[in-house]
């Protein structure tokens, strides 16, 4: 089930909505875990298992942590936590582990074959914070399963975040207030990743399956996809931070503008942050963060991009992508008084072309597809063609306005617009955006989201 299907909108949505909103305030815990459930088991009812025995390790494990002491309370962290990552390793990387030890010894070693569970990727992560958060003293450990349960488990950052810890969360699971003006809010926030999800990504996702094959197409395409993908993965992000607002939870912001960055540094600082949080504070600042020597601060960089890298799938292609940037951000570092004198505009521009050229390392299927991209997008023996001359004319209109929605031009726009005209319009965008969406998704058939296979 996504939350841009019909299912989700019309069906799953308006049911939880009239539960949650009726029944006493003791009850609606439990019943937002039993829907988060059900939201999860509509997709992959068997791997709903793998997640609750994740739950009940991070449970038994932080409250044995903290009667514990010394050496017994370190071994016991330490194996929680190998625990906690033992089905994200199997489910996500021994197959990748065995094609690359058959590779370097020349032996077919046939794999697993298991199907990744949705969402894997961000419940392990939120769990191992849980736990190295109990170990560091930071919160404590939840004393009711059902409340550590419900933070993991809760349905609008599941399955595709943003990352959220629960020392952000751990006063509203047991008192939160709802109200209808954070109602108005959520809903607000929800129509905006709506919009972004349904009208601009599935849009350039549809673009980049239409393309020729000259340097005009590949160029197209790289700037497209790494348009779907901001609009794909922040629609969905606002999309969550909208659903929690209603439920009374307050999320992380995730994304903050990333493409108007002057550095490969701020462009992190702004994208996926909760993710970039989670590596700084459990990798790279336990392994030393810059606080060590010249080679070691290096060492460090380089494994938090790895990591970051292979997070996001278990390809070689991912771990390039994650290199990539540890070598912009390396060069950053070390020349940032040299850089801070060349005009922004210019820094602007070296970032968008940057950042544009790492979409296309991570959207590539493998190393020899990722060759053939960027031999097409330098191709100059074929500067043109006539198919993607064509759509990208017919698509001119959606890549302007997703080029302008990526800057805060239009949040600036709407703040100097007076109250009682936002309250009279936000119903309408709101009703507009819901018919609008309902009609793409029935009429099309290019509705996933991205992030969900990681």
């Amino acid at each position: 089930m996504v939350f841009s299907g019909i299912p989700f909108l019309y069906f799953f949505l308006p049911v939880l909505l009239l539960c949650y909103f009726i029944i006493p305030d003791k009850a609606k815990n439990p019943v937002l875990l039993l829907f988060s459930l059900i939201f999860y088991a509509s997709g992959e009812p068997k791997n709903i298992f793998i997640m609750l025995v994740t739950i009940a390790i991070a449970y038994f494990s932080a409250r044995i942590i903290t009667g514990l002491t010394g050496k017994k309370r370190k071994l016991v962290f330490v194996l929680s936590i190998v625990l906690s990552l033992l089905p994200l390793l199997y489910f996500k990387y021994a197959d990748f582990l065995l094609k690359n030890i058959g590779a370097v010894f020349g032996l077919e070693i046939k794999g697993f074959g298991a199907v990744l569970p949705i969402g894997i990727s961000f419940y392990t992560f939120q769990v191992v914070g849980y736990i190295a958060d109990v170990y560091r003293k930071k919160c404590e450990a939840a004393r009711n399963l059902l409340d550590l349960a419900l933070y993991v488990s809760l349905f609008p950052q599941l399955i595709a975040g943003p990352i959220v810890r629960y020392t952000d969360v751990e006063r509203e699971l047991h008192q939160r207030t709802h109200s209808l003006d954070a109602v108005y809010k959520g809903l607000m926030r929800f129509s905006v990743g709506l919009f972004k999800k349904v009208l601009i990504a599935n849009v350039l996702g549809e673009l980049c399956t239409k393309l020729g094959s000259s340097m005009l197409g590949g160029w197209v395409y790289a700037v497209s996809s790494s348009l779907q993908i901001y609009y794909d993965f922040s629609g969905y992000s606002d999309m969550a931070i909208g659903l929690g607002c209603i439920f009374g939870f307050t999320f992380p912001e995730n994304f903050n503008y990333p493409y108007i960055s002057v550095s490969i540094s701020e462009f992190w600082r702004r994208w996926h942050i909760s993710l970039g949080s989670w590596f700084r504070d459990y990798v790279y600042i336990p392994l030393g963060g810059n606080r060590v020597t010249f080679i070691k601060w290096i060492r460090n960089v380089l494994v938090v991009w790895m990591l970051t890298g292979l997070w996001h799938g278990a390809e070689w292609t991912f771990v390039l992508w994650g290199l990539y940037f540890a070598v912009f951000l390396i060069l950053e570092k070390l020349l940032h008084k040299y850089i801070e004198k060349i005009p922004q505009i210019i820094r602007h521009a070296y970032v968008i072309l940057a950042v544009v050229i790492s979409f296309v390392i991570f959207d590539a299927g493998s190393i020899s597809q990722l060759g053939e991209r960027l031999r097409v997008m330098f191709d100059f023996s074929s500067l043109s063609d006539v198919t993607s001359m064509y759509y990208l004319k017919s698509y001119a209109f959606t890549l302007i306005a997703a080029a302008v929605g990526s800057t805060p031009l239009i949040k600036k726009l709407s703040e100097h617009m007076g109250d009682r005209l936002k309250t009279a319009l936000s119903p309408v965008f709101c009703g507009a955006v819901l018919i609008l969406s309902t009609a793409y998704i029935i009429g099309g058939s290019y509705n996933p989201f991205l992030y969900f296979r990681f």
